[in-house]
Parts: structure tokens; C-alpha cells; sequence
């Protein structure tokens, strides 16, 4: 279904609706609806989202644009997209749900009791490693406050580091090889990352006290974003990687080749050596701690939704005492 704005580009707003009119409940509610088929990619992929059918989204997208009195998006087969003005739009939402949470927890936590909304983005893959403090974390989140509603993404660094930044995420819980100036970070614990060749590599059928650093210096390398690359390159003359992999997954499944060699956090990879399918490499001697840290736009305030989130991350890191044998 096409609004009347639907083939007139990005049209000036009318002078009567945005400058003459407060926004409204109403208002609030097709904003909701924008932003969420914003983040869900498109008008479909919102649906189940919103709980609400194709018609009903693209109606209520048609009301907003005809209240603003401007294109939004561009839907259809080409595709959708944001025209510019809907990008100035989806960031005036961020900032406008991001003062209405503000207001909401100042006034809840006058009457002691905790509402809004911690959307947390966090590195993939990261289930496996007992060090980490986020299960742990959210269920703390959950028992002191029901009322919050807790949005989880899983998903790759530069995406965290991305949603941190325009807003989307409250906080990013990743992995830190270098800090940078849009961040503030809060150290919470070390990942520990090791060298590890597959079943099918000349070097898996050699005893572990024969294997030579020469002999992995000439080996090829899988080059990704989960190890520190300072340090891994100590372990290999190239300075270009023979092989590139985003996520562990995808670094696996180039060890299982049996043509390279790679890196992987020792939690994830302890699963495929206990299959015997995964060998780490001189263990004493290649080491990589990674420091995993909360991460939150610089200078940005802890509400009380997320200063309780990390005081529950904080407190889950603790070691606890051992029960004593009866």
C-alpha cells in the first residue's frame, strides 16, 4: 500500500502537522511501529515483531509519513530503504525513546521499581566460556526486576560497536584488542585463546614435544577478528593472511580442511578436541588473553536498568567459596 508521499521523493514537511501539533500517544505508537521495521530490515521481517499483519505496518508507515509530511522509506521490489529524511527520522527516534526511558526510570526509581528496556549487544559464540558473566548476569536482571524488558542480540564486533554508537544498544559486551575514543570500557574478564590445527593437518600426528615453532612459522594461517593480532603475528612470518573467517565458526571450519592453522577462544574449541578433531600448538607457549569488557558510548550515564545489569555482571565474576566436605 503507497501514501500519498509514496512517489513524491523527499518532500518538505508540511508546515501544519510537525510545527504546529505535540506529539501524541498515537504519535508514539506509529513511531514504535517505524522503528522497529527500521531494525527488523523491512516491512515482513517486522511482522512478527509487532504481532501485527503486512496491511496494518504498511498503514500505519503511511499515516507517519502523511503526519510528518515526508517520504520515510522506500518499500516494494526494489527493496527497502531509508530515504534521508527517514534516517534523520530513525535517529530522532532513538534519541526520543532514549529521553522517554530516561524519564520513566527517574520516576520508577523514586518508587523504587525498575521498567524500560536493556538492549545488550554481545559478541557470538561466547555461550561455551564459563568465564563469562552474562547468563548469570541477566538472571540477576530478571529476579530483581521482572519488569524490564531484556533485548539480546548475538552478533559480530563491528555491529556491537555500531549499535552502541547510534543508540540501538544500551551496552556492548566484545571482546577489546584496542580500545577506542567513542567508548567507554569496563573491563569484566579474560578470554583465553590458543593455536589449534585440525585432524587432517601433517602437524596433528606430530607429538606435541616434537612440533617446532619453525615448523608452525611456515604453516598457513587463518586470519580473523578473535585473536589479538599484535601478538598473533609473533607466531608467523606472513604479513598477509592465506585465509580470512569472521566469526569462530568460520575459522573451524578452515582448521577442519587441513590446510591451515588458527586461532580459537580455548572454551570453543574444547568441544572438538574432546572429539579429537581440534589440536592446540605448543600451549605452553602460545598464549593470548583477550579482555572482554562492558562497552558503552563515551560519556553516556548508567541508568539504573544497566548500572544494575553490570553490578550483577560484577557480582557473578566473584569467585565463589568452595562448600566444605561434611
Amino acid at each position: 500500500m503507497e501514501s500519498p508521499l509514496s512517489k513524491s521523493g523527499n518532500t518538505s514537511p508540511a508546515k501544519s502537522d510537525i510545527n504546529q501539533h505535540s506529539l501524541g500517544v498515537a504519535d508514539l505508537k506509529l513511531l514504535r511501529v517505524f522503528k522497529t521495521v527500521v531494525e527488523a530490515g523491512g516491512f515482513t521481517a517486522a511482522c512478527n515483531e509487532l504481532n501485527i499483519g503486512l496491511a496494518a505496518i504498511s498503514k500505519q508507515i503511511s499515516d507517519l509519513e502523511i503526519r510528518f509530511g515526508m517520504k520515510l522509506c522506500t518499500r516494494g521490489r526494489e527493496g527497502f530503504y531509508l530515504t534521508e529524511h527517514g534516517k534523520v527520522a530513525y535517529q530522532a527516534c532513538l534519541d526520543l525513546f532514549s529521553s522517554i526511558n530516561l524519564f520513566r526510570d527517574k520516576l520508577n526509581h523514586a518508587r523504587h521499581e525498575l521498567f524500560g528496556e536493556l538492549n545488550i549487544g554481545i559478541i557470538d559464540n561466547t555461550i561455551t566460556d564459563p568465564q563469562s558473566p552474562v547468563v548469570c548476569g541477566l538472571g540477576e536482571v530478571y529476579r530483581q526486576a521482572p519488569k524490564v524488558n531484556i533485548r539480546l542480540h548475538a552478533t559480530q564486533l563491528d555491529e556491537i560497536e555500531r549499535g552502541v554508537i547510534d543508540g540501538r544498544f544500551t551496552c556492548g559486551i566484545m571482546p577489546v584488542y584496542q580500545e577506542k575514543p567513542e567508548f567507554d570500557y569496563f573491563f569484566l574478564y579474560h578470554e583465553m585463546t590458543y593455536l589449534y590445527c585440525g585432524d587432517k593437518h601433517p602437524l596433528f600426528s606430530v607429538p606435541a614435544q616434537e612440533i617446532k615453532e619453525s615448523q608452525i612459522k611456515s604453516s598457513q594461517m587463518v586470519n580473523h577478528f578473535y585473536a589479538n593480532h599484535s601478538k598473533k603475528n609473533i607466531f608467523s612470518d606472513v604479513t598477509t593472511p592465506h585465509a580470512i573467517a569472521v566469526q569462530v565458526e568460520a575459522v573451524t571450519m578452515l582448521l577442519m580442511t587441513g590446510n591451515y592453522l588458527g586461532f580459537l577462544p580455548e572454551h570453543y574449541a574444547s568441544a572438538f578436541m574432546d572429539g579429537n578433531k581440534l589440536k592446540a600448538l605448543m600451549p605452553d607457549n602460545i598464549e593470548i588473553a583477550t579482555p572482554f569488557s562492558l562497552v558503552v558510548k563515551k560519556g553516556a550515564p548508567f541508568n539504573s536498568v544497566l548500572n544494575l545489569f553490570f553490578n550483577a555482571l560484577k557480582q557473578a565474576l566473584i569467585p565463589r567459596p568452595e562448600a566444605k566436605a561434611s
